[in-house]
């Protein structure tokens, strides 16, 4: 079945939605920032430098960047410089080296980060998103052990779906290794490789977030043997959160405000108007990935996900605990992770309940 692209170029009525939705989302950043973060002491701007993925987990920091909301939001105190990567591990280095201040990555790369450098290296500072990764296997594959003898992917080692996938693999008795080892094989590839080699069969299956997982059932002629959300007591997981360097963290407080300020907002712009939110997530991941995503995948994506700031603090231990348990993290201590001072001085700002860290 031919499923038709979106035309973008002749959609005028969606375009201006979207100008409306963004105009009245920016005027909110606006006041916002007119009347409660502070400015930079001497005058002088700096470059908030912020990591993503073209998922449609990170939704809200795609919205943020195209619509302009973030940049709207930081004004004058910072400019915004985005840098787009496969996933939170390649993040994470890029984090280490200084290259990057903040990033929308999943818990357990930042809680592999916060171990490795001893509790040093980064905050979680909000939530974004929860839910939306699925193990996507071969028609062929009705449960856990038609895959003995085979290969799965993962987008990268030690990147949330990675420790998601081995872990379960786990709790049915199977080991693993990084190097691919075990009855069950599990190789680290890119999500757009991992489609290709699906497609070709030269893998059973992928543990993979939105837009993927619904690629590969869509375009790969897969189904879904797992989803994450009944992994989790409540259903509610933590897909992406957004992490700010302790360095900038410290020295920046003003210019985190201002960007948790467009988090806001652009959480806000998803609920209030889904069409131009989505479309702006679509025009965001094309211009990463070349092709904008069809209706199909789109709002099939968007179904599996939920948004907001909240965190799920309760979840992060579990997580780590999931790591450790595949040899993946060394320390389940993840004790001072979580620093939603500045966040919940924004929702406090706008009358909105704070959210807890514990």
């Amino acid at each position: 079945m031919l499923i038709k692209l979106i035309n973008y170029s002749h959609n005028r009525a969606r375009r201006m939605r979207w100008a409306v939705a963004v105009t009245a989302s920016a005027t909110l950043v606006a006041v916002l920032a007119g009347c409660g973060a502070p400015t930079v002491g001497n005058g002088a701007t700096v470059t908030l430098r912020l990591g993503y993925f073209a998922n449609i987990t990170q939704a809200p920091a795609l919205v943020g960047i195209k619509s302009g909301l973030f940049a709207d939001a930081l004004g004058t105190r910072a400019t915004l410089k985005p840098s787009v990567f496969n996933a939170g591990p390649e993040a994470v280095e890029a984090l280490f080296a200084g290259a990057i201040d903040a990033a929308f990555i999943g818990p357990n790369p930042a809680i592999n980060a916060y171990s490795r450098s001893g509790g040093r290296a980064l905050r979680i500072v909000s939530g974004s998103t929860s839910g939306g990764a699925f193990l996507v296997v071969s028609r062929d594959v009705s449960s856990v052990v038609d895959l003995e003898g085979r290969t799965v992917a993962s987008p990268q080692l030690g990147s949330t779906q990675d420790v998601a996938v081995r872990s379960w693999l786990a709790s049915q008795g199977y080991a693993t290794d990084g190097s691919g080892g075990g009855a069950i094989a599990v190789v680290p590839q890119a999500n757009a490789d991992a489609l290709t080699a699906f497609k070709q069969g030269q893998i059973a299956g992928a543990w993979v977030p939105e837009p993927w997982a619904t690629r590969l059932v869509l375009e790969g002629g897969g189904h879904v043997l797992v989803d994450e959300r009944d992994l989790w007591p409540d259903g509610t997981y933590p897909t992406t959160l957004l992490v700010v360097s302790t360095r900038f963290l410290h020295d920046h407080p003003d210019q985190v405000d201002a960007l948790l300020q467009g988090l806001v907002a652009s959480l806000d712009l998803i609920a209030s108007d889904p069409d131009a939110s989505h479309e702006m997530t679509n025009e965001a991941i094309a211009d990463v990935v070349g092709t904008p995503l069809t209706a199909t995948v789109l709002a099939a994506g968007f179904r599996n996900l939920t948004f907001g700031v909240d965190p799920y603090p309760a979840s992060l231990l579990q997580s780590a605990r999931h790591a450790h348990m595949v040899d993946l993290l060394d320390s389940v201590d993840v004790s001072e992770i979580l620093d939603l001072t500045i966040l919940n001085r924004v929702l406090q700002r706008l009358g909105r309940p704070e959210v807890s860290a514990s």
